[in-house]
């Protein structure tokens, strides 16, 4: 039976995610859907009016992880463009390259604070990698 690519876990004072990937690609794209879909009712009714190229270097990948959910964080807090579609056009595990295409969202429904290291570890299972991410809200 398939996984989902992310579920959202209960936690106490933020929003958590429980993620999933094949391939460390697959990981943060499904970490960016899974954080679009906590700031907008629907994601997939955003417009993919705007698109944003995306570079980055870490220290280690579960930096990496975060400064990308931060990076997308930023744009949905600064100018209301939320990803609908990511593609990863390079990835190690310190190093991104994305391209993103979003559009503005009418409204925000959480606005993610900040993307935390809470007990974040990138974890190889036999289905490929798994992390919980905690967002302060």
């Amino acid at each position: 039976m398939a996984k989902e690519p992310f579920v959202i876990i209960d936690h106490t004072a933020d929003w958590a995610l429980q993620v999933y990937g094949r391939t460390l690609a697959d990981l943060f794209i499904h970490a960016a859907q899974g954080m679009a879909s906590l700031m907008v009712a629907n994601p997939d009714a955003i417009a993919q009016d705007d698109t944003l190229f995306v570079e980055l270097e870490a220290y280690d990948t579960e930096s990496l992880l975060v400064d990308w959910l931060t990076e997308l964080a930023y744009w949905a807090e600064t100018e209301q463009m939320v990803g609908q579609t990511f593609e990863i056009t390079s990835i190690s595990p310190t190093r991104l390259g994305a391209t993103v295409h979003g559009g503005k969202a009418d409204e925000l429904q959480k606005h993610i604070k900040a993307v935390t290291f809470h007990n974040l570890e990138i974890i190889e299972t036999e289905d490929g990698l798994e992390v919980a991410i905690v967002f302060d809200v």
